[in-house]
């Protein structure tokens, strides 16, 4: 079920004055129900790998907590039990085929003949984000820093709440679990700043992202067909078609969780403001970008080890990251990327300072660009395609750089398109300037005319936009 459905108000319609309406004891079995209601929209079947994962993960847990600190060969039994079952299901459905057919061709460049095996399974949505959250908390307990939760349905309400069942944030157990013990009383106040982090985050994916994502979709999926400024403007559209349709989700599933009283993580801190790339990734995707940092780079050794070993530590952790976005060597490089700018950055600020840019803006500028770059390599379909963007993306010399022509199938004259999504990336860089100084929706909301204005402005937007725009894009993180 996506959020941007009639189903999904529906679901909220009903869910939560039920809620509320609910003793306590019951209310967290009644969200967990409503969870796989959720989640059982997207493929019914893909229950039983949600339910083999949180069902694994709580009886290792309890085992954990039930064996001597002493065993510690046991203890280690058992957590590789629970991280090879939620990793095998992940690179089974997720993985499998990418590494048979990828072994076919070293295997065809060795001059060696294999007929790769491939299953036909649809991958499940959020299997990587709902593995990783499981995982997490067998981790924390093994570690020490969580006791094992008793109750069977906290846990597996905590592994499928339902507003970041799909796409995160990925949350940890020591947030959700004791929020979901407490009794949550509705809030008006709550209801009301939830609802309007709802309405940002929907006008965010359907005003801002699936407009330019018919310009992105255009180019991306024929880029021989374009040459020049339609290759460079789709790859700047695309930066911010991804923030905000994976922003504009957690927008949505933050709200719809502050609504019944529960407080998820933020994923995103103005990630395009970054200076640097180790802070752009203090900005974006949060919760992934700190799960890989708890659960791979510090016990590599982090950087607490030589600095050789260092930088190695910190290739091989995007490199995972841009694995896990998706089984396909674009994403694979799309990590490598950002391994080697940080790699780079790390060389320079810590053995070469003399080199680093003091200047705000050029830092920014920089960082951005790369970012930006990297991006051309998360969306392009392949390597090929890839190459080709980057071979002619200021090649300017024949007629396939009409900028407007992936509009011509809009419903407004291409022009009114192309300004609308230019209006569009500009309203949000000024929300979030604006964010960075001070909670600018606080202050205008204090005003009545202000928040009616916005809201009836908001609404129209969304509506006009559902209108116009012929296709909606899903959340492009659903498949992942």
């Amino acid at each position: 079920m996506s959020f941007i459905s009639f189903e999904y108000i529906v679901l909220l319609a009903f869910f939560v004055p039920m809620f509320f309406w609910l003793p306590h004891p019951h209310r967290v079995v009644f969200l967990l129900l409503v969870s796989y209601l959720f989640y059982a929209f997207a493929r019914v079947e893909y229950l039983t790998l949600i339910l083999f994962s949180t069902v694994v993960d709580y009886f290792v847990a309890q085992k954990i907590a039930q064996t001597n600190s002493d065993a510690k060969r046991k203890r280690q039994s058992l957590l590789l039990l629970s991280i090879g079952v939620n990793l095998g299901v992940l690179f089974f459905f997720k993985y499998f085929n990418f590494f048979s057919l990828s072994a076919q061709g070293l295997l065809a460049g060795m001059g060696l003949s294999y007929d790769p095996i491939v299953h036909n399974f649809i991958l499940p949505v959020g299997i990587s984000f709902y593995t990783f959250q499981s995982m997490a908390y067998t981790i924390d307990v093994y570690r020490g820093k969580l006791e094992a939760d008793s109750s069977f349905s906290l846990f597996a309400t905590y592994v499928a709440m339902f507003p970041q069942l799909v796409a995160g944030p990925i949350e940890r157990a020591q947030n959700i679990l004791p929020q979901l013990r407490t009794k949550q009383h509705f809030d008006y106040d709550r209801a009301v700043s939830g609802l309007q982090l709802i309405l940002w985050g929907v006008f965010k994916k359907v005003v801002i992202a699936d407009r330019l994502a018919v310009y992105v979709n255009d180019v991306y999926n024929n880029v021989e067909g374009f040459s020049g400024l339609p290759l460079i403007v789709a790859t700047f559209f695309f930066t911010f078609q991804i923030y905000c349709d994976f922003s504009g989700y957690s927008d949505i599933a933050i709200g719809s969780a502050h609504i019944l009283g529960y407080d998820l993580m933020d994923n995103f801190r103005q990630p395009y403001f970054s200076h640097s790339i180790r802070d752009f990734w203090r900005r974006w995707h949060i919760s992934l970008s700190t799960w890989f940092r708890d659960y791979v780079y510090i016990p590599l050794g982090g950087n607490r080890v030589s600095f050789g070993r260092n930088l190695v530590n910190l290739m091989i952790v995007f490199v995972v990251s841009g694995l896990w976005h998706g089984a396909n060597w674009t994403f694979v490089i799309w990590g490598a990327l950002h391994g080697a700018f940080i790699v780079i950055e790390t060389i320079i600020t810590q053995r070469l300072p003399r080199f680093s840019l003091s200047i705000q803006w050029l830092q920014w500028m920089l960082t951005f660009g790369l970012v930006a770059f990297a991006w051309l390599f998360f969306r392009a379909n392949s390597l090929p395609d890839a190459w080709y963007i980057i071979t002619h993306i200021f090649d300017f010399s024949d007629g396939r750089g009409d900028l407007l022509r992936p509009f011509f199938n809009s419903t407004l004259d291409v022009r009114v398109e192309f300004l609308l999504a230019i209006g569009g990336i500009f309203l949000l860089l000024v929300i979030e300037w604006m964010n960075r100084y001070t909670n600018w929706r606080d202050h205008i909301m204090k005003s009545r005319l202000a928040r009616y204005g916005i809201y009836y402005a908001g609404t129209f937007a969304v509506v006009f936009s559902i209108l116009l725009i012929p296709i909606q894009s899903p959340f492009i993180y659903f498949q992942f």
